[in-house]
């Protein structure tokens, strides 16, 4: 049935532009995971389960199923204290997750309850997601952030499976895109199948109605990414912090995360010129990507810099002053080694920012460049709490001035930590519960219908 604010003509044209969309997804997909598997983008053994093979048993045949799915990292980290969260309420209940990307699966795979399903996700074509959702029967689909497939969501709606679409998020090119002619029938077709929305922000949320979401399907409850950071260290992770920080020997430290290509180039520089007023100061450089770590080691060998890789393992002496981590899952256990941290992929305009609530959730001293993306939103919430709680930076010569002061006044640098954490308390304090609340008050009329009590 389509929704009554849209007229009968845009409907007949999301369904058109579907079938369209529906037959070159078919004909593109061989074609796609053939390139993806040739870039080394696929797991090379389990690369069928994205044409909807399964690599693992359906447990309890005919039994309700809640199918989380987030595309990379970020987002599946998103999704983990929630996946927690239904764990603890429906013990027993099956739960999938699925992602796309290797680094997600490096990482989440090692942090899931074991009761929790870990699958890579099918491609967004008819065979694939048809075999997918025949096999598993989810009753209920949570997405993450941004991923509107139309063949998932459509597969979906026909089968009256729900979908929540969680930290729902458009940037602006997205939504340019799906605003022409040509896009905006069959985005308002598949918003109109959803059954909720929890958009990231009030900006967001305008985008998604604009896009013709049905008003009564958006809710909000705050950001999951807040919850990311709001997970108490294990033992073995508290072992990791107490030797690095028996390495690191109380020297002054900052850390630079998540750092992309061409930000190293700033990070160094700053280093370089930090260390003639501080000659023992330690710098924890975290490439965004692990394998951007060469370029890193190749920079600092070129400069004749001491530095150690941890991936070898070799300890840090006096005479070290990069830790270059190239390990991929550790950046939350390394926030907690550090008084300072600078999140990366906001230094260079062509970037859009990393989550910064982890290191405010350890009490670091935050920083970050200009170019935030879509986090800026979580910067101004973060703002109203306490205007100390992250510092934006405008780019190489500030972010100098500011680690200059922090490493040489003590009571500033702890008066950042202390407000970077009390704002990600405040901000992270039972967002999950508001989430899980709406997306059991919203989905449950389809719920009840596959069995499922929420």
């Amino acid at each position: 049935m389509r929704p009554a604010h849209a007229p009968a003509s845009a409907a007949r044209g999301g369904l058109a532009l579907y079938e369209l969309y529906r037959a070159a997804s078919r004909a593109a997909a061989p074609a796609v995971l053939l390139w993806r598997r040739m870039r080394g983008l696929e797991h090379p053994s389990r690369w069928p389960e994205r044409l909807g093979r399964p690599s693992a048993a359906r447990p309890r045949p005919g039994s309700p199923l809640v199918w989380f799915h987030a595309v990379s990292l970020g987002e599946g980290m998103a999704a983990l204290p929630v996946v927690r969260h239904c764990v603890r309420l429906h013990p027993g209940l099956p739960i999938l997750l699925t992602t796309t990307t290797l680094s997600a699966f490096e990482v989440i795979k090692d942090l899931l309850p074991d009761a929790v399903i870990y699958q890579f996700a099918p491609l967004d074509c008819p065979d694939a997601v048809e075999s997918f959702i025949g096999y598993w029967k989810p009753s209920l689909i949570v997405l993450m952030e941004s991923e509107l497939w139309p063949n998932l969501i459509m597969s979906a709606a026909e089968k009256g499976i729900a979908v929540a679409l969680l930290n729902a998020r458009m940037s602006l090119k997205s939504f340019n895109c799906w605003s022409v002619r040509l896009g905006l029938p069959l985005v308002s077709m598949m918003l109109s199948k959803l059954s909720l929305v929890i958009p990231l922000s009030t900006i967001q949320a305008v985008r998604f109605q604009l896009l013709h979401t049905p008003p009564q399907k958006i809710h909000f409850a705050g950001d999951l990414k807040y919850a990311v950071g709001d997970v108490e260290p294990g033992e073995k992770e508290l072992n990791t912090i107490k030797g690095l920080q028996q390495q690191f020997n109380n020297r002054p430290t900052w850390m630079a995360a998540s750092i992309h290509k061409g930000e190293e180039e700033v990070i160094l520089r700053v280093h370089d010129e930090l260390i003639k007023t501080c000659p023992s100061l330690l710098l924890i450089l975290v490439p965004r990507h692990p394998e951007d770590s060469m370029n890193v080691s190749l920079a600092l060998k070129k400069q004749k810099v001491n530095f150690v890789l941890r991936s070898t393992n070799e300890v840090v002496s006096l005479n070290t002053r990069v830790y270059v981590v190239d390990t991929l899952g550790e950046l939350r256990m390394l926030y907690r080694v550090t008084p300072i941290a600078v999140v990366g992929g906001s230094f260079l305009p062509s970037l859009a920012g990393h989550n910064f609530s982890e290191a405010a959730a350890a009490g670091c001293a935050v920083l970050t460049g200009p170019h935030v993306g879509h986090f800026y939103h979580m910067l101004v919430e973060l703002w109203q709490i306490n205007p100390l709680a992250v510092k934006q930076l405008t780019g190489e010569v500030e972010l100098l001035e500011a680690l200059k002061v922090m490493l040489s006044d003590s009571k500033a640098l702890e008066a950042r930590q202390k407000a970077a954490k009390d704002a990600f308390s405040i901000m992270s304090d039972g967002v999950v519960n508001r989430v899980w609340n709406l997306v059991s008050t919203f989905a449950v009329d389809s719920q009840q219908k596959h069995g499922v009590a929420v």
